[in-house]
Order: structure tokens, then C-alpha cells, then sequence
């Protein structure tokens, strides 16, 4: 085992057995964000470069109502964040959290 699975098990451990009640209903809340597939979508656009709504619906193929819709879950959830640029929102992933947790989904259900 690699010097980096160990410390990566060591923290999981530390994870799993220092979590509340409250950080597990936070976890449960936060995975219910990516239970939808248009908000799945939307932050895959994202992953490249931030885009504005207009380019997200254009991508997505979708009525700016619903994408805007679906942007304020991601942004509430902090998953994305929005910036101005004079009359235009433009919209980016938050972190690169938000990337690791697609990619290891991704990557789990390709196994």
C-alpha cells in the first residue's frame, strides 16, 4: 500500500468517526444536489470555463427559466458562484471540490 492510500484511509477513518448528526444531514442534503440530472449537466459545462446563462441554455439545450432555476439550487448550495459582468452573470464552479466529487462519481460507476 502506498504511502498515499494509507494517509488517505487515516483520514477517511477520521472522517467517519468524528461526524454529527448535523454534518451527516448536511452530507445527505448536499448529495441530494447531484441527484438530478440538469444540475449534473450544468456544472459538467462548467467544469471548462464559466459560461453565462444564455450559454448555458444554448448548451444545454434547454429555456433560460429552467437553467435559472437549477443555478440558484447550485449557487444556495455552493456549488457554483456567479459574478458580475456588466448586465451579464457570469457563472463558475465553486471549487475543485465540486470537480473531484463528479470525478469520483464517474469514475464509480465506470468500475
Amino acid at each position: 500500500m502506498t504511502k498515499e492510500m494509507q494517509l488517505s484511509e487515516k483520514k477517511v477513518k477520521h472522517l467517519v468517526q468524528n461526524i454529527s448528526e448535523a454534518e451527516l444531514c448536511d452530507l445527505a442534503e448536499l448529495f441530494k444536489i447531484f441527484g438530478d440530472s440538469t444540475r449534473i449537466r450544468i456544472l459538467y459545462d462548467l467544469f471548462e470555463q464559466e459560461r453565462n446563462v444564455t450559454e448555458l441554455c444554448a448548451d444545454l439545450e434547454m429555456n433560460q427559466s429552467a437553467v435559472s432555476h437549477q443555478l440558484k439550487i447550485l449557487r444556495t448550495s455552493k456549488l457554483i458562484r456567479a459574478r458580475r459582468e456588466g448586465k451579464t452573470i457570469v457563472y463558475s464552479l465553486a471549487d475543485e471540490h465540486v470537480k473531484a466529487i463528479i470525478a469520483m462519481g464517474k469514475e464509480h460507476i465506470e468500475e
